[in-house]
């Protein structure tokens, strides 16, 4: 089918809330893509940071054809190993408490917000301007872009926005307060690290009154920043994270993982889900957790996410890079121009996260040589 009929169909069919390139894809390996006149394009956004074993990696390929032919669903009434197994794996790489499945990150935190709010109820809730927690009401709650929001008020109460300073923090933190939500780095604003000034304020004010720490780890986790979760680069633990994006290796699963403080808040019938944590997601997230809770990768990320920033601090045209391991985000004139300039001259897939920055998001088992060879790319375009 071509790309014109397909454009017809989106037309006639399709509820218009995605501003689509015209392009095709039809097959992906590794940090390659081709498009349906079989032209190769470098991939490094990963489908926002949700491949980061790359595109069809063999072990997700495999484990992925070996479950679909032996059980696809059941419910979460029943057991399946591959959940259980994915659970305790996510529980001891991170805060070794409790796991909850979901099908997204927006749906992650909507659980995380559940469960801050069970623990202390009626409880505020402590969110960063900058942040991005999702779209579903009390995740498009909890981020507080005026641009998101608006159309959608009124939205759920109880939310309470703040600059990103550990000043901030600590003095909207209360004794009403439930939970303070962040991520470690802010991603779809375009890539702002928070700093440990900040996050150390936000432990100290929380431990304080009694509230949840939770860190929304759905961009920022599964080895994205050269750790297999970002926190592990900071010097403070959450009380919470949620995961999402990269977790699955191309399949679409969330999860909640809750250190020991929150995980027995819920009981039976707080919350649930009719596909989260099935059987084919989980084998499939087994697979991907297989390739990236692995210290030479992680290493490799934290080398390669070096040299893309210190490459790209020398282009002209280029400013405030910025980032963590392979999550790097820079400025320049006209961002969504380069992005599409990238994309159909260079072959290049790469993200504007607004009208002045572009975020790089490559696949984490992308080589040395397709660093450069993207860099080399960038450049042309500038």
């Amino acid at each position: 089918m071509s790309l014109t009929a397909l454009q017809a169909i989106e037309s006639d069919h399709l509820i218009p809330n995605y501003a689509r390139q015209p392009v095709e894809f039809v097959r992906g390996e590794g940090a390659r893509l081709w498009d349906a006149d079989g032209v190769e394009h470098l991939d490094f956004l990963s489908g926002i940071s949700v491949l980061n074993v790359g595109h069809c990696h063999p072990a997700v390929v495999a484990a992925v054809r070996e479950q679909v032919g032996r059980l696809t669903h059941t419910t979460n009434l029943f057991y399946t190993e591959p959940a259980m197994r994915l659970a305790q794996r996510l529980a001891a790489s991170s805060l070794g408490g409790k796991v909850m499945f979901v099908n997204s990150g927006t749906e992650a935190n909507e659980a995380a917000l559940k469960l801050v709010r069970k623990a202390k109820p009626r409880g505020e809730i402590v969110v960063l301007r900058g942040g991005f927690h999702g779209r579903t009401y009390g995740s498009l709650s909890a981020t507080p872009q005026e641009s998101k929001q608006a159309p959608f008020a009124p939205l759920v109460p109880g939310f309470v926005a703040v600059e990103p300073t550990a000043a901030a923090v600590t003095a909207a933190v209360h004794d009403g307060t439930a939970a303070v939500l962040l991520e470690t780095i802010q991603g779809e604003s375009g890539v702002h690290p928070l700093d440990d000034e900040l996050l150390l304020a936000a432990r100290a004010a929380c431990d304080r009154v009694g509230a949840a720490l939770v860190f929304d780890e759905i961009q920022t986790g599964m080895g994205r920043t050269g750790t297999l979760w970002s926190y592990q680069q900071t010097p403070v633990v959450p009380d919470a994270l949620t995961s999402a994006k990269g977790l699955g290796g191309g399949l679409p699963i969330g999860a909640l993982v809750t250190g020991p403080r929150l995980a027995d808040v819920f009981q039976p019938g707080d919350h649930g889900s009719t596909f989260a944590g099935g059987p084919l997601v989980a084998a499939a997230a087994n697979a991907a957790f297989d390739v990236l809770d692995d210290p030479a990768l992680l290493a490799r990320v934290r080398d390669l996410g070096e040299l893309l920033r210190e490459r790209l601090e020398g282009l002209d045209g280029v400013a405030n890079v910025r980032g963590r391991g392979l999550m790097v985000g820079f400025d320049v004139a006209d961002a969504p121009a380069l992005a599409t300039r990238l994309l159909r001259e260079q072959r290049l897939v790469v993200n504007a996260t607004g009208p002045g920055t572009i975020r790089l998001l490559p696949p984490l088992v992308v080589g040395a040589e397709e660093v450069e060879e993207a860099l080399a790319r960038v450049a042309a375009a500038l």
